[in-house]
């Protein structure tokens, strides 16, 4: 019956001693990789997609609806976070709350969240670097910028920043987030230029048509841009990096969520108001549009930022991702080599190579619609899962102590629950045989491997 088997709050602790990270980061660095995180393909690639393919003008609305779920869900992860400050995000908290196949499941979605995550702003990346070179005369092949489906042979460029940031990880957090503070320094210049250069040719007649799809279109477009928002979540994986969790982890959690929340919806109405939305259905449409508005340098600062922004939000999406392999590992549910630390640097190397290798091949050979919908399935599923335990740790551990409690929990919860319930009934249309396969994969290699870790425990 090992799959109701629940892990004590003394036990994932004392595993984080053991297997210990150094402890470097603070509640800026944590907000910054949070905005690291979540301003990115959200921005930069998917509204346009969404506003023309889903939303239209509404898009605003979508990201408010996005927002709103999120906001819920914050509030339930902040309350963890300080209670459990362990690296493993959702997962970590489902097998403290609910046991050890629910939480296999919680993890198997969140490679959905993050390394598939990657992959689809991988491929984003590339459409604004091609892009870039197209306009200084440096044209690379089509057979080298598409993917397989799309007519080409591989997206080179994206599996080239994939196995670049996976070098970087290597290296170590602190280097990385060194790196992330200067890009998140140029990407949010880059959108503030975009606003001021933008603003003054908003034409309102872009918006009379503001929902052309129905609530239905702004719905299925809150779905698809929702993993735009994985950043607040990538930042409970830094916990065990993190000098003081208890207090910096609901900072940086609530902190990132409102600034970038905010962003979001500004940006959003501006683009869709300075061009039709039927244009935006491109891998840069901020740049696109600005162009398109006879400002080539505006565009070609935000192209650049654009890029900055990219590489920020894969570089703490695979982070992420290695740290929940590392967590998994160490609780015995993936093979001990994934927790394995660098003898120099004390990172989980081998984890962050062969994700590298994965986003890689993910980017360069799959598009970017199936990566980006699935991507949200596997961060709504994790959300629901985070409110859910909340409820029942209140309930089986109400001694523990919470450093951050969440406010009215059994409403807040709830809510979370429905709201992030109603985007995965919305996405289950576009991507609902995917994920079901997914799942059942998952399932299968979970029985799969306690069966074989037994057979070597017996042998043992």
């Amino acid at each position: 019956m090992r799959i109701f088997y629940k892990k004590s709050l003394q036990s994932m602790m004392d595993s984080a001693e053991k297997h210990a990270l150094k402890k470097t980061l603070g509640a800026l660095d944590l907000t910054l990789l949070g905005i690291g995180c979540v301003i990115g393909t959200g921005i930069f690639v998917l509204t346009g997609m969404a506003a023309a393919k889903y939303a239209g003008p509404a898009i605003t609305i979508s990201y408010a609806l996005a927002g709103f779920a999120c906001v819920f869900a914050a509030l339930a992860y902040a309350e963890l976070a300080s209670m459990v400050p362990v690296a493993g995000s959702a997962y970590t908290y489902s097998y403290i709350s609910m046991g050890e196949l629910v939480a296999w499941i919680v993890g198997w979605g969140l490679i959905l969240e993050y390394a598939v995550g990657a992959s689809t702003v991988a491929a984003g990346w590339s459409g604004y670097v091609v892009g870039i070179l197209k306009s200084v005369g440096l044209a690379i092949p089509d057979s080298l910028t598409k993917v397989p489906s799309q007519g080409g042979i591989v997206n080179l460029p994206a599996v080239c920043i994939a196995l670049f940031v996976g070098a970087l990880l290597t290296r170590g957090i602190k280097e990385s987030a060194n790196l992330n503070r200067i890009l998140v320094a140029v990407k949010l210049s880059a959108i503030f230029i975009f606003l001021f250069v933008a603003a003054p040719h908003i034409d309102t007649a872009n918006w009379s048509n503001f929902m052309p799809f129905g609530f239905s279109g702004v719905a299925t477009g809150a779905g698809a841009i929702f993993f735009a928002y994985v950043g607040f979540d990538a930042v409970v994986c830094a916990a065990e990096e993190c000098r003081n969790p208890n207090r910096d982890l609901p900072i940086g959690l609530i902190a990132s969520l409102f600034i970038c929340t905010v962003l979001y919806i500004t940006v959003a109405a501006v683009l869709t108001g300075i061009v039709p939305y039927t244009t935006l259905n491109n891998p840069e449409p901020l740049a696109s549009a600005l162009r398109a508005n006879g400002s080539h340098i505006g565009s070609a600062l935000v192209a650049t930022g654009a890029i900055a922004g990219l590489t920020t939000v894969i570089l703490v999406l695979m982070y992420g991702q290695s740290r929940i392999f590392f967590v998994m590992s160490r609780d015995g549910l993936l093979p001990q080599f994934f927790s394995r630390l660098h003898p120099k640097f004390q990172t989980p190397h081998i984890s962050t190579i062969i994700i590298a290798f994965a986003v890689a091949i993910i980017s360069g050979f799959t598009p970017i619609n199936t990566m980006g919908n699935l991507t949200s399935m596997g961060t709504l599923l994790a959300f629901i899962m985070v409110a859910i335990g909340v409820m029942v740790m209140r309930r089986t551990k109400p001694e523990v102590e919470r450093p951050f409690r969440c406010p009215a929990v059994y409403v807040v919860a709830p809510i979370a629950i429905l709201s992030c319930g109603y985007l995965i009934f919305e996405l289950i249309k576009q991507t609902g045989l995917p994920f079901l396969i997914w799942g059942i994969i998952g399932l299968v290699v979970y029985f799969g491997y306690m069966s074989y870790r037994k057979r070597s425990l017996e042998v043992q």
